[in-house]
């Protein structure tokens, strides 16, 4: 139905993704099956889940898949919150993500508005 690798959303999310993938790799060996696997996935999710939406036969199952994707930028904030939390994450970094996830927050919320 759409073509999800021209959604700016879309190319956002694996280049978050990329960067999570980054980040966790400095995170402690103990954290492993912990926040590094937690934060992976949601990251990796939320580009995903655009992409399987995308195409999908209907603007309502595309939605659907939009809101699993927000969710999952909300699950990842949340992580990143904790990982900060535990000194896992400097200061700029966490500003740096927390920005970038507010934005596509904000750009999600969008296209699921136009979806609907």
């Amino acid at each position: 139905m759409n073509n999800y690798k021209e959604l700016k959303v879309w190319k956002r999310g694996i280049f978050l993704a990329k960067d999570i993938y980054v980040l966790t790799a400095t995170f402690p060996h103990d954290e492993k099956y912990g926040l590094v696997t937690q934060m992976r996935r949601s990251a990796v999710s939320v580009a995903s889940n655009i992409a399987e939406g995308a195409g999908r036969g209907s603007d309502r199952e595309f939605r659907r898949f939009m809101d699993i994707a927000y969710g999952s930028l909300c699950e990842l904030d949340t992580q990143l919150c904790i990982a900060k939390l535990l000194d896992l994450v400097n200061d700029s970094v966490f500003k740096s993500l927390e920005n970038e996830i507010n934005e596509m927050q904000k750009m999600s919320y969008s296209l699921i508005k136009s979806l609907k």
